[in-house]
């Protein structure tokens, strides 16, 4: 909430309307250098299944 409602400064009946890939993009989750691929997670799942 103090992402969208206080940085990206949405309105709060905005911020409650987005879907979370909206969200998500708005955020720049999408374009994290150094955030793993899903290939990446499912390989440490086969290496680390607990």
């Amino acid at each position: 909430m103090t992402l969208g409602l206080a940085r990206l400064r949405l309105l709060p009946e905005v911020f409650w309307r987005l879907s979370l890939p909206e969200f998500c993009a708005m955020a720049g989750g999408f374009q994290r250098p150094g955030a793993i691929s899903r290939a990446e997670v499912e390989r440490m799942m086969l290496r680390f299944p607990d």
